[in-house]
């Protein structure tokens, strides 16, 4: 998911779990939170989402089991002894080891649930496999995954307005693509609406209070919103993944792929994609994949380009152009691309020369 959603459950996080034993806890929660992608630029990843490297290091070893355990570790030495330093100078009760440990764990963990539960996908079990795994719940932005934790850190706020003042911003941030983009199911922007004017009752009328406990309290009743709330998308999708499996096999046999994306703004709806080894179908498109092409074959074997779409793509396809020098193949991955243009999900190979 986007990192505005990752930092905001982490900081959640951080206080349901720390904020009794740990000072800074919220913050603590969202940086380890993000983790996963602030990481990727340790191991090369660079501004460039279409480049091949993209495809490859984003949600790469970082983002698998193997790389959360690094994470966690590294972080948890590095925030228990800053955390213990600043409470030796303060005078104060020093934190324990695992109240840190545990905190900054679970906060890595969510980078890694919260990107699963998508439809972009996730490899947990790089570098031994690098298979991807998608859970087609939620989809890569969801408005409520920013408002929900978002209410409950502010219910959790000293009544000032100096305090209310970063929140308010956030607010305004997020409010406005969610209450003004057509491209959003109707209801959102109204239940988003009713959220936002329960969020400011709620902390007018001090429903949780401002002490330690009390924002614990209150970050863990939004964390258990978000899951219900997930939940509830999951549940739901059960049917529709089941009526997509019966299209696809109905369409291409009992071999077909398939799959229930999510659509961003359009929270319980999925988009179906279908396909066979020829084929990809999606709700009003059809395509031909031309992987058998030894064209395709040689630019998936022998050029960075293709390795990079080849391990990337849920539905491959490719189309051969005439390039300035010969042959060009352009791969993409039809959910994003269904129809071969630059761009997101499409990567150029210029076949490389048999001399």
């Amino acid at each position: 998911m986007d990192n505005l959603a990752h930092a905001l459950v982490g900081a959640a996080i951080g206080r349901a779990i720390g904020g009794r034993r740990i000072p800074a806890a919220g913050w603590i929660g969202a940086i380890a939170a993000n983790a996963p992608d602030w990481t990727e630029l340790f191991i090369g990843l660079r501004p460039g989402r279409g480049s091949p490297a993209y495809y490859v290091l984003h949600r790469g070893i970082t983002h698998s089991l193997v790389g959360a355990v690094v994470e966690a570790v590294a972080l948890g030495l590095v925030f228990g002894f800053s955390t213990r330093r600043w409470c030796r100078r303060q005078g104060m009760p020093l934190p324990a080891w695992s109240a840190v440990g545990v905190t900054v764990t679970l906060a890595v963990l969510s980078h890694l649930y919260m990107d699963w539960q998508g439809s972009y996908g996730l490899r947990p079990f790089l570098p031994w496999s690098g298979r991807w795994y998608y859970a087609d719940w939620v989809a890569i932005v969801d408005p409520f995954f920013w408002l929900v934790p978002l209410v409950a850190l502010a219910w959790g706020e000293r009544r000032y307005w100096r305090d209310a003042i970063p929140y308010l911003l956030i607010l305004a941030l997020i409010s406005w693509p969610i209450l003004t983009n057509a491209a959003v199911a109707p209801w959102v922007p109204w239940l988003a609406g009713l959220l936002i004017v329960v969020g400011m009752v709620g902390w007018i009328g001090h429903w949780f209070g401002a002490g330690v406990t009390e924002r614990s309290r209150a970050a863990a009743f939004g964390l258990a919103v978000v899951a219900v709330y997930a939940a509830a998308q999951a549940l739901v999708s059960i049917p529709e993944k089941a009526g997509i499996q019966r299209a696809a096999v109905a369409r291409f046999g009992a071999s077909a792929q398939w799959a229930a994306l999510t659509v961003i703004g359009h929270p319980f709806q999925w988009e179906p994609v279908l396909a066979s080894s020829d084929s990809v179908a999606g709700p009003d498109w059809t395509v031909a994949r031309n992987l058998q092409d030894p064209r395709v074959q040689r630019a998936l074997h022998d050029t960075p380009e293709g390795r990079a779409m080849g391990q990337f793509a849920r539905f491959l396809a490719a189309d051969v152009a005439s390039g300035p020098r010969g042959p060009l193949v352009l791969l993409r991955d039809a959910r994003y691309a269904p129809v071969a243009h630059l761009g997101w999900g499409v990567v150029a190979a210029p076949l490389p020369s048999r001399e």
